[in-house]
């Protein structure tokens, strides 16, 4: 309809105006309603179940299509590279080679060399539905992403297929690029092989420990036979090590024991349960499969296996690496240790030991072990150590055993505690004239033997101050004496290594830097993540680190006052045990003056000395060790020390 102006024109306002407010008052439709319209409260916020649908679609369609994308991406690897593996190569701190460990030990062999009970016993330890899965577990891996998310470690949760994929085609890396692949490489394998194709491969790839890969090289490291002559017993057992060799293998230590016995029979007690053994046949086995003992190969004889021993476990504690992992090769380690001073350690150990134990002429000298480790005050580094005769004959490393009590090499400890009492009770003011010091008193108890003042200074200070300020310092709580009365007199058993590294807080002003093995370390070139040193920490006050030094220094002048060991013009702050402890271990522990050429404090050496008769579950007393003379052995860690600082 058209209306005519006053002016004569004909126009459409009145029609436009009138659709206008007619579309005005219908609702604009949306494609996504939400917030929704018409609702209120919460319900205007509450999505409908079209949107969930909707959205769950999407996302899904997505993921779908992302998988795809992934999967047809990636593909499987050569299998062949396994054969390539690299040797890892451990250097020592001047950059000269120390040793080359590896490549790798794996022998393979056909799947109908492997017992099936072996076969089964594997199979119910790590994946009782392989025959049936499609190779990949899809809660292991949501669980694994989870955990690397927020930190955590990314070991657990995978099929064997997933395990096969992992020991043959990837890298050690700890990452959620590396996870993926594996779940697509174990869906493709899984496709592509047959169980029994992907059975045996796991088989001969797997790490067992003791430097083996493969069912094969593992028969051999813990029974000395073939695979195909392993009892269900021992099948069960070596089953029982895929969990984690350095936890699992009974050979390395009593925890490690225990560990084993219980997942051995819980193998054998699966197999029960899924049909692969009988009640009957599984009576048979009650009697643990004790292994062989543990050796090292040849080139790491002598100092060398210990020091590898040291810097693994160093290693695996900044990186979160395993053994296994370590055992792929391909690293280079870069050590702290100092090549000169680890060999005159050792042969002054070996000096002191021919001079002065006799095993053919005194049953005392039977089973005698030293151990010793230097650490530099500055940083923590570990220089030197010595962990025993051989690694090769004797595997225990005894730089880093937490056996062995500390007995009045504890004692500058207690005195340091005391001193830092005082130094915070009277501040920057001088101690009132007349008024009593624990200190004093403590410090003329440690240069004459005397161990009641420590005892009753125990009392007086709390025993939790002094269990503080040694962890503080840097000894390890598991290694530590329960809060007794007798804490103070040393019955805690702290390392060579960690009672050194305690002892540099005094050399180096009352700080205490953390001790560490390996200086830098590369994967294929590539440098690995994990070697950043930490500050050194205040544990005490310098006047208090002082005050124990120049304690320690006439305690080093009246030790070393024997023929054997002749002390420079200065004497070194030492701490040793004294022929009354009553305990059985001997100790000595200093740090030498600064050097002349100005480079500051030398490293502090701890040298201990006990006996320990393979298969006892104590230490052997050490009277009479050495012939008359020696203070139940006491005289004779200080003239190792005194041996190899002579030699320098």
């Amino acid at each position: 309809m058209s209306v005519r102006s006053a002016d004569g024109r004909t126009g459409n306002r009145s029609l436009c105006h009138h659709i206008y407010r007619n579309m005005e008052g219908k609702k604009t439709r949306r494609y996504i309603d939400y917030p929704r319209l018409g609702r209120k409260g919460v319900r205007r916020w509450l999505p409908s179940w079209r949107l969930w649908l909707g959205t769950s679609t999407f996302v899904l369609a997505c993921l779908a299509g992302l998988f795809a994308f992934v999967y047809a991406k990636v593909d499987i690897p050569d299998e062949n590279a396994l054969a390539g593996k690299e040797a890892s190569v451990y250097y020592w701190a001047d950059g000269s080679q120390m040793v080359s460990v590896g490549a790798v030990n794996r022998q393979n062999v056909a799947l109908d060399r492997v017992p099936k009970h072996v076969q089964n016993a594997v199979i119910a330890a790590e994946n009782a539905t392989f025959y049936s899965d499609s190779g990949v577990s899809f809660t292991g891996i949501a669980r694994a992403v989870v955990t690397m998310l927020f930190g955590g470690d990314t070991q657990g949760g995978s099929t064997i297929t997933q395990q096969y994929v992992k020991n043959t085609y990837l890298s050690p890396d700890q990452t959620a690029t590396r996870k993926v692949k594996e779940f697509i490489i174990a869906l493709k394998v899984n496709n592509r092989k047959t169980k029994s194709e992907i059975l045996r491969g796991y088989l001969n790839t797997s790490w067992f420990g003791r430097g083996s890969n493969g069912i094969q090289a593992a028969a051999h490291a813990y029974y000395g036979i073939d695979a195909k002559d392993l009892n269900p017993s021992q099948g069960a057992l070596l089953a029982a090590v895929l969990k984690g060799s350095e936890q699992y293998d009974p050979g390395l230590s009593r925890a490690n024991h225990e560990r084993a016995v219980a997942r051995w029979k819980w193998i054998l007690d699966r197999l029960v349960a899924t049909g692969a053994m009988d009640a009957d046949e599984r009576a048979r086995y009650q009697e643990f499969p004790e292994p062989r003992p543990v050796t090292k190969p040849t080139s790491q004889a002598g100092q060398i296996g210990y020091l590898v021993d040291i810097a693994n476990k160093f290693v695996k504690s900044a990186t979160g690496l395993t053994d296994k992992d370590l055992a792929r090769g391909g690293y280079r380690i870069h050590t702290t240790f100092d090549k000169q001073r680890t060999r005159r350690l050792e042969k002054a150990v070996q000096d002191v030991r021919a001079k002065r134990l006799d095993p053919e002429k005194r049953a005392e000298d039977t089973f005698v072990e030293f151990g010793a480790a230097s650490v530099r005050p500055a940083d923590g580094a570990i220089v030197a150590l010595y962990g025993g005769t051989d690694a090769t004959r004797h595997f225990s490393n005894n730089a880093d055993t937490t056996a062995v009590p500390a007995g009045s090499a504890f004692k500058p400890f207690v005195l340091a505690a005391a001193l830092q009492e005082e130094a915070e009770r009277y501040g920057d003011r001088a101690r009132p004239v007349g008024s009593p010091s624990r200190a004093d008193e403590l410090r003329g108890a440690l240069m004459q033997g005397r161990s009641g003042p420590f005892v009753q200074a125990g009392k007086q200070l709390g025993l939790e101050r002094i269990r503080d300020l040694v962890l503080a310092a840097g000894l390890r709580k598991e290694s530590l004496a329960q809060l007794e009365q007798t804490f103070p007199l040393g019955t805690s058993a702290p390392s060579a290594v960690r009672l050194a590294s305690a002892y540099t807080t005094f050399a180096n002003g009352g700080r205490h830097a953390e001790p560490y093995a390996v200086a830098r370390m590369t994967y294929r070139g590539k440098p690995v993540a994990g070697f950043d040193r930490a500050e050194p920490q205040q544990v005490v006050g310098p006047a208090v680190a002082q005050q124990v030094t120049a304690t320690l220094e006439g305690v080093g002048w009246r030790i070393l006052g024997s023929p054997d060991a002749k002390p420079a013009q200065q004497p070194p702050a030492a701490g040793s045990t004294e022929s009354g402890d009553r305990l059985k271990s001997a100790w000595f522990v200093a740090t030498p003056p600064p050097s002349g050429s100005g480079e500051g404090t030398e490293p502090t050496t701890a040298v201990t000395l006990f006996r320990n008769k393979p298969g006892a579950p104590q230490l052997l007393p050490l009277n009479g060790v050495g012939g008359p003379g020696t203070g139940l052995g006491t005289a004779l860690p200080p003239q190792v020390w005194a041996a190899a600082q002579n030699a320098a």
